[in-house]
């Protein structure tokens, strides 16, 4: 596995990882496979990028594991998705456990069966001790996010709860999907898109980006670790300029 050759800072750390995971169809077409075969594959990577969390000190990933524009796909694969979602639930939970992974699942479940959202419930519950945050978005979009946040500040508003002038965006933040996690420092995709794909559309504000050439069944941990690398390359200036930025770490440095 491939180390970090910049080493964590408190001006620059990396506490949370968002992975939009691309490319599974296409794999899987390439080598003549059905597409259901792609996603079981990319299941496998998943083992993969947590493994390489531990190593890197990440304390969240979080996984675009199913949009909500997905359910527009042909029947036949979005309940072949499904089966496998609820599959890997159910067979990963004990090494979940074992790993101290906290298992979180957001979006909408107003599409999921009674069964899968009972079988979500539980693998929450029984992972809720984890110290690393594995966090899968399905039935997940950003707009979908943004305009959930704003409807319970809208009924808290209506029920006198809340003045609409206390509204800022820290508040609005708080409403959000992930609003318990650190920001999302980095976030990667697969497959060589260079696009976000409606997914966390307010979190990833300041976000870094890093697009990855492989599909994701073969994004494995020396492909966490280049992207990880990369990350501690660049400069975040979160609106300041770039002296500015150097200015405040060689204070620091001098402080330690």
């Amino acid at each position: 596995m491939i180390k970090v050759e910049a080493p964590q800072t408190p001006d620059h750390p990396l506490r949370h990882v968002a992975i939009i995971m691309d490319g599974n169809n296409r794999w899987a077409k390439e080598r003549g496979l059905l597409g259901l075969e792609g996603h079981k594959a990319g299941v496998e990577r998943v083992r993969d990028v947590l493994d390489s969390c531990r190593e890197h000190q990440v304390e969240a990933l979080t996984l675009f594991a199913f949009s909500r524009e997905n359910w527009q796909r042909p029947a036949e694969e979005v309940g072949g998705l499904m089966s496998l979602f609820a599959t890997y639930l159910k067979k990963e939970l004990k090494e979940l456990i074992a790993r101290g992974v906290c298992l979180r699942v957001i979006g909408a479940r107003d599409r999921f069966s009674k069964r899968l959202c009972k079988l979500i419930d539980q693998v929450e519950t029984d992972t809720a001790e984890g110290d690393v945050r594995l966090t899968l978005a399905v039935d997940y979009g950003g707009r979908w996010d943004i305009a959930e946040a704003a409807k319970a500040l809208a009924e808290r508003v209506q029920k006198g709860q809340l003045a609409p002038v206390d509204i800022n965006e820290e508040l609005f933040e708080k409403s959000l999907c992930l609003a318990d996690l650190p920001p999302v420092d980095l976030c990667i995709r697969t497959a060589g898109e260079h696009r976000i794909s409606n997914f966390l559309l307010w979190q990833a504000a300041y976000t870094e980006f890093y697009f990855a050439n492989c599909y994701w069944p073969d994004f494995d941990g020396a492909a966490f670790g280049r992207a990880v690398n990369e990350y501690y390359q660049r400069q975040r200036r979160f609106g300041l300029t770039g002296d500015q930025v150097a200015r405040q770490e060689s204070e620091c440095s001098s402080n330690e």
